[in-house]
């Protein structure tokens, strides 16, 4: 009954935020043609105005702050290449030059569009991201232990990973990227433990010490890796590639110990099936796998507490209502429908398969033919060239397909293309996520990174918090067990592969020169508190017999309120000198 609850919650907040799509794009189309025209008196000339809105190589976007007039800054912006090269809007251009008589309305909508975002983002992963993986998965029978520590951990920290990957490789925002998977990661390790610690310590739930021990030194290991990397004022690609090995040794470490035990517990099972025994398996979905439960299908209650993004199709309404309701989420939704192949068999038809096969080759080349600056015959050909492959493909997807069932055949081209097109949306997304909040922190005058700390940490997981909790309080213990090793493994894998790709691409960019590593003091504190969680969850945890009590959730909580406080309150202190001296 909980669950039809939260999820009715749910539908209402998407079919407000596709409304909220309607809006903005409303506003955006009827302001596109309005239009700032600065007065004469602040055009560009050899007075003394000239240092104020002539921006430098070294001031960038800040030298906004030194302009109190939303015309000037408009100005200022429109003398200047893009401040934020993340993203295809230019919101600084559009908050300062479309928004500027009405600021309050700018702020928002800009905010409302950050919900969007990050909703987008988060139901891309668990819809079509997360799907194409654990079919891929199953089609090439990889172990549950394997499977768990790469492809569907990769499907459950899409958000921070793509993130990560657009923060390194736009310009000047690699600090955003790191702040924003470590900010994740203490969130998960502090807040999600320490909730679900407070949630069941009337449970009497105990958690596998080997297992915690396990992930928590081995935690411990990649922020001492980090800090190396951080204290080093350079890092080429050899270094970055050894960063990012540390996860294949992770993936042996988990996949030998997974061995070692299921060995154990066959003798002294005496060969009786031993698959679980509350087992320290890291990830929550792996129990799922070895059980066989996602070849058979699931209720929707449990869908509903499997993945918190779903849309629920199913209506209790009037059937006039349903379609109307069905209607309003159609913007978020159809655009991604119609470029995605899906060939599940609760989510098959022909009509939107043959459209996906069709339309993204389109998207495609009209990504492809954006970062052209020049030639014209180029674009026209990256574009004839999508035209041709969409139109081979829709045709042969159309004749080679049935009406009732997914294919059959050249099932790999299939999830391979459904792979490669949500990967494409979802750094297409999380390209205009970091932009938005890169230029958010130049209207309200913060540090960008702090944002990437708290604002896109926290909305790449809540996802994890909403989950888990759920798991923890209605799968017993076996439940909580899975949600609480699930709270450190995701982080381990969020930094050695999500952070750890993105500065082997960042490196690789540069090659062979070595890349510069941010300076930024609030990584070590931020890092520093992530530590003492960890050590907190050592010292408790034996001490209780390994059981979640409140005690060890609460201490969880300070310390995370405590790092966050700290940052906050530097980051203020830091944008208040930069304004003085401007």
């Amino acid at each position: 009954m909980g669950t039809s609850i939260f999820m009715s919650k749910l539908k209402n907040y998407v079919i407000f935020l596709n409304i909220s799509f309607l809006i903005l794009c409303s506003a955006f189309v009827l302001l596109y043609f309005h239009s700032i025209s600065p007065p004469s008196h602040l055009i560009l000339n050899k007075n003394s105005n000239e240092q104020i809105l002539k921006p430098t190589a070294d001031q960038g976007c800040e030298g906004l702050h030194a302009l109190s007039d939303y015309k000037a800054k408009c100005l200022y912006l429109k003398s200047n290449n893009p401040c934020v090269e993340q993203g295809y809007i230019d919101y600084l251009y559009l908050f300062y030059c479309k928004f500027g008589n009405f600021p309050f309305l700018g702020d928002s909508l800009l905010l409302l569009w950050l919900l969007v975002l990050f909703y987008v983002l988060g139901n891309t992963a668990s819809e079509y991201f997360c799907s194409s993986l654990e079919s891929l998965s199953k089609l090439f029978k990889l172990s549950p232990t394997i499977a768990g520590v790469t492809l569907l951990s990769l499907g459950n920290g899409a958000p921070d990973v793509f993130s990560s990957l657009v923060s390194f490789m736009g310009g000047g925002t690699s600090e955003v990227g790191l702040n924003t998977v470590l900010g994740g990661a203490s969130f998960v390790s502090c807040v999600v433990v320490g909730v679900i610690s407070i949630a069941v310590r009337s449970k009497c739930v105990r958690v596998n010490k080997h297992g915690l021990f396990r992930d928590v030194f081995f935690f411990l290991l990649v922020l001492l890796c980090l800090v190396v990397i951080l204290l080093q004022k350079e890092l080429d690609v050899w270094g970055a590639l050894s960063f990012f090995s540390i996860y294949i040794a992770y993936v042996v470490v988990v996949y030998v110990l997974h061995i070692r035990s299921n060995n154990k517990d066959s003798e002294l099972s005496g060969g009786v099936d031993a698959t679980h025994n509350g087992s320290d398996l890291a990830i929550p979905i792996l129990q799922n796998m070895e059980k066989g439960e996602l070849n058979t299908p699931i209720d929707e209650e449990e869908e509903g507490e499997r993945r918190w993004f779903c849309l629920d199709s199913n209506s209790e309404s009037t059937p006039s209502c349903g379609a109307f309701l069905s209607i309003l989420e159609l913007p978020l939704y159809l655009p991604r429908r119609l470029t995605i192949p899906v060939i599940s068999e609760e989510n098959w038809s022909k009509g939107y398969a043959v459209g996906s096969v069709t339309l993204s080759p389109l998207l495609l080349s009209t990504l492809w033919s954006s970062q052209i600056e020049d030639g014209k015959t180029l674009k026209v050909v990256v574009y004839g060239v999508g035209v041709v492959f969409g139109v081979t493909f829709g045709i042969v997807s159309y004749l080679t397909t049935d009406k009732s069932s997914p294919p059959r055949r050249c099932i790999l081209i299939w999830l391979t293309a459904g792979f490669l097109m949500s990967v494409t949306w979802s750094y297409i997304i999380a390209q205009e996520l970091v932009g938005l909040l890169v230029s958010l922190a130049y209207i309200f005058g913060v540090n960008p990174s702090i944002l990437g700390l708290t604002v896109l940490a926290w909305g790449n997981s809540l996802g994890d918090l909403v989950t888990n909790l759920t798991m923890a309080l209605n799968g017993g213990a076996e439940g909580a067990q899975i949600a609480f090793s699930g709270c450190y493994a995701g982080p381990i894998f969020n930094i050695l592969f999500g952070l750890g790709l993105s500065l082997v691409g960042y490196c690789w960019s540069k090659y062979p020169s070595p890349v510069p590593i941010p300076r930024d003091p609030s990584l070590f504190q931020t890092m520093g508190f992530l530590a003492a969680a960890l050590i907190w969850a050592l010292l408790i945890l034996p001490r209780k017999d390994m059981r979640l009590e409140g005690l060890f959730g609460i201490g969880l909580l300070v310390i995370y309120s405590v790092s966050i406080s700290w940052s906050v309150i530097q980051a203020l202190g830091a944008s208040q000198v930069d304004h003085n001296v401007f």
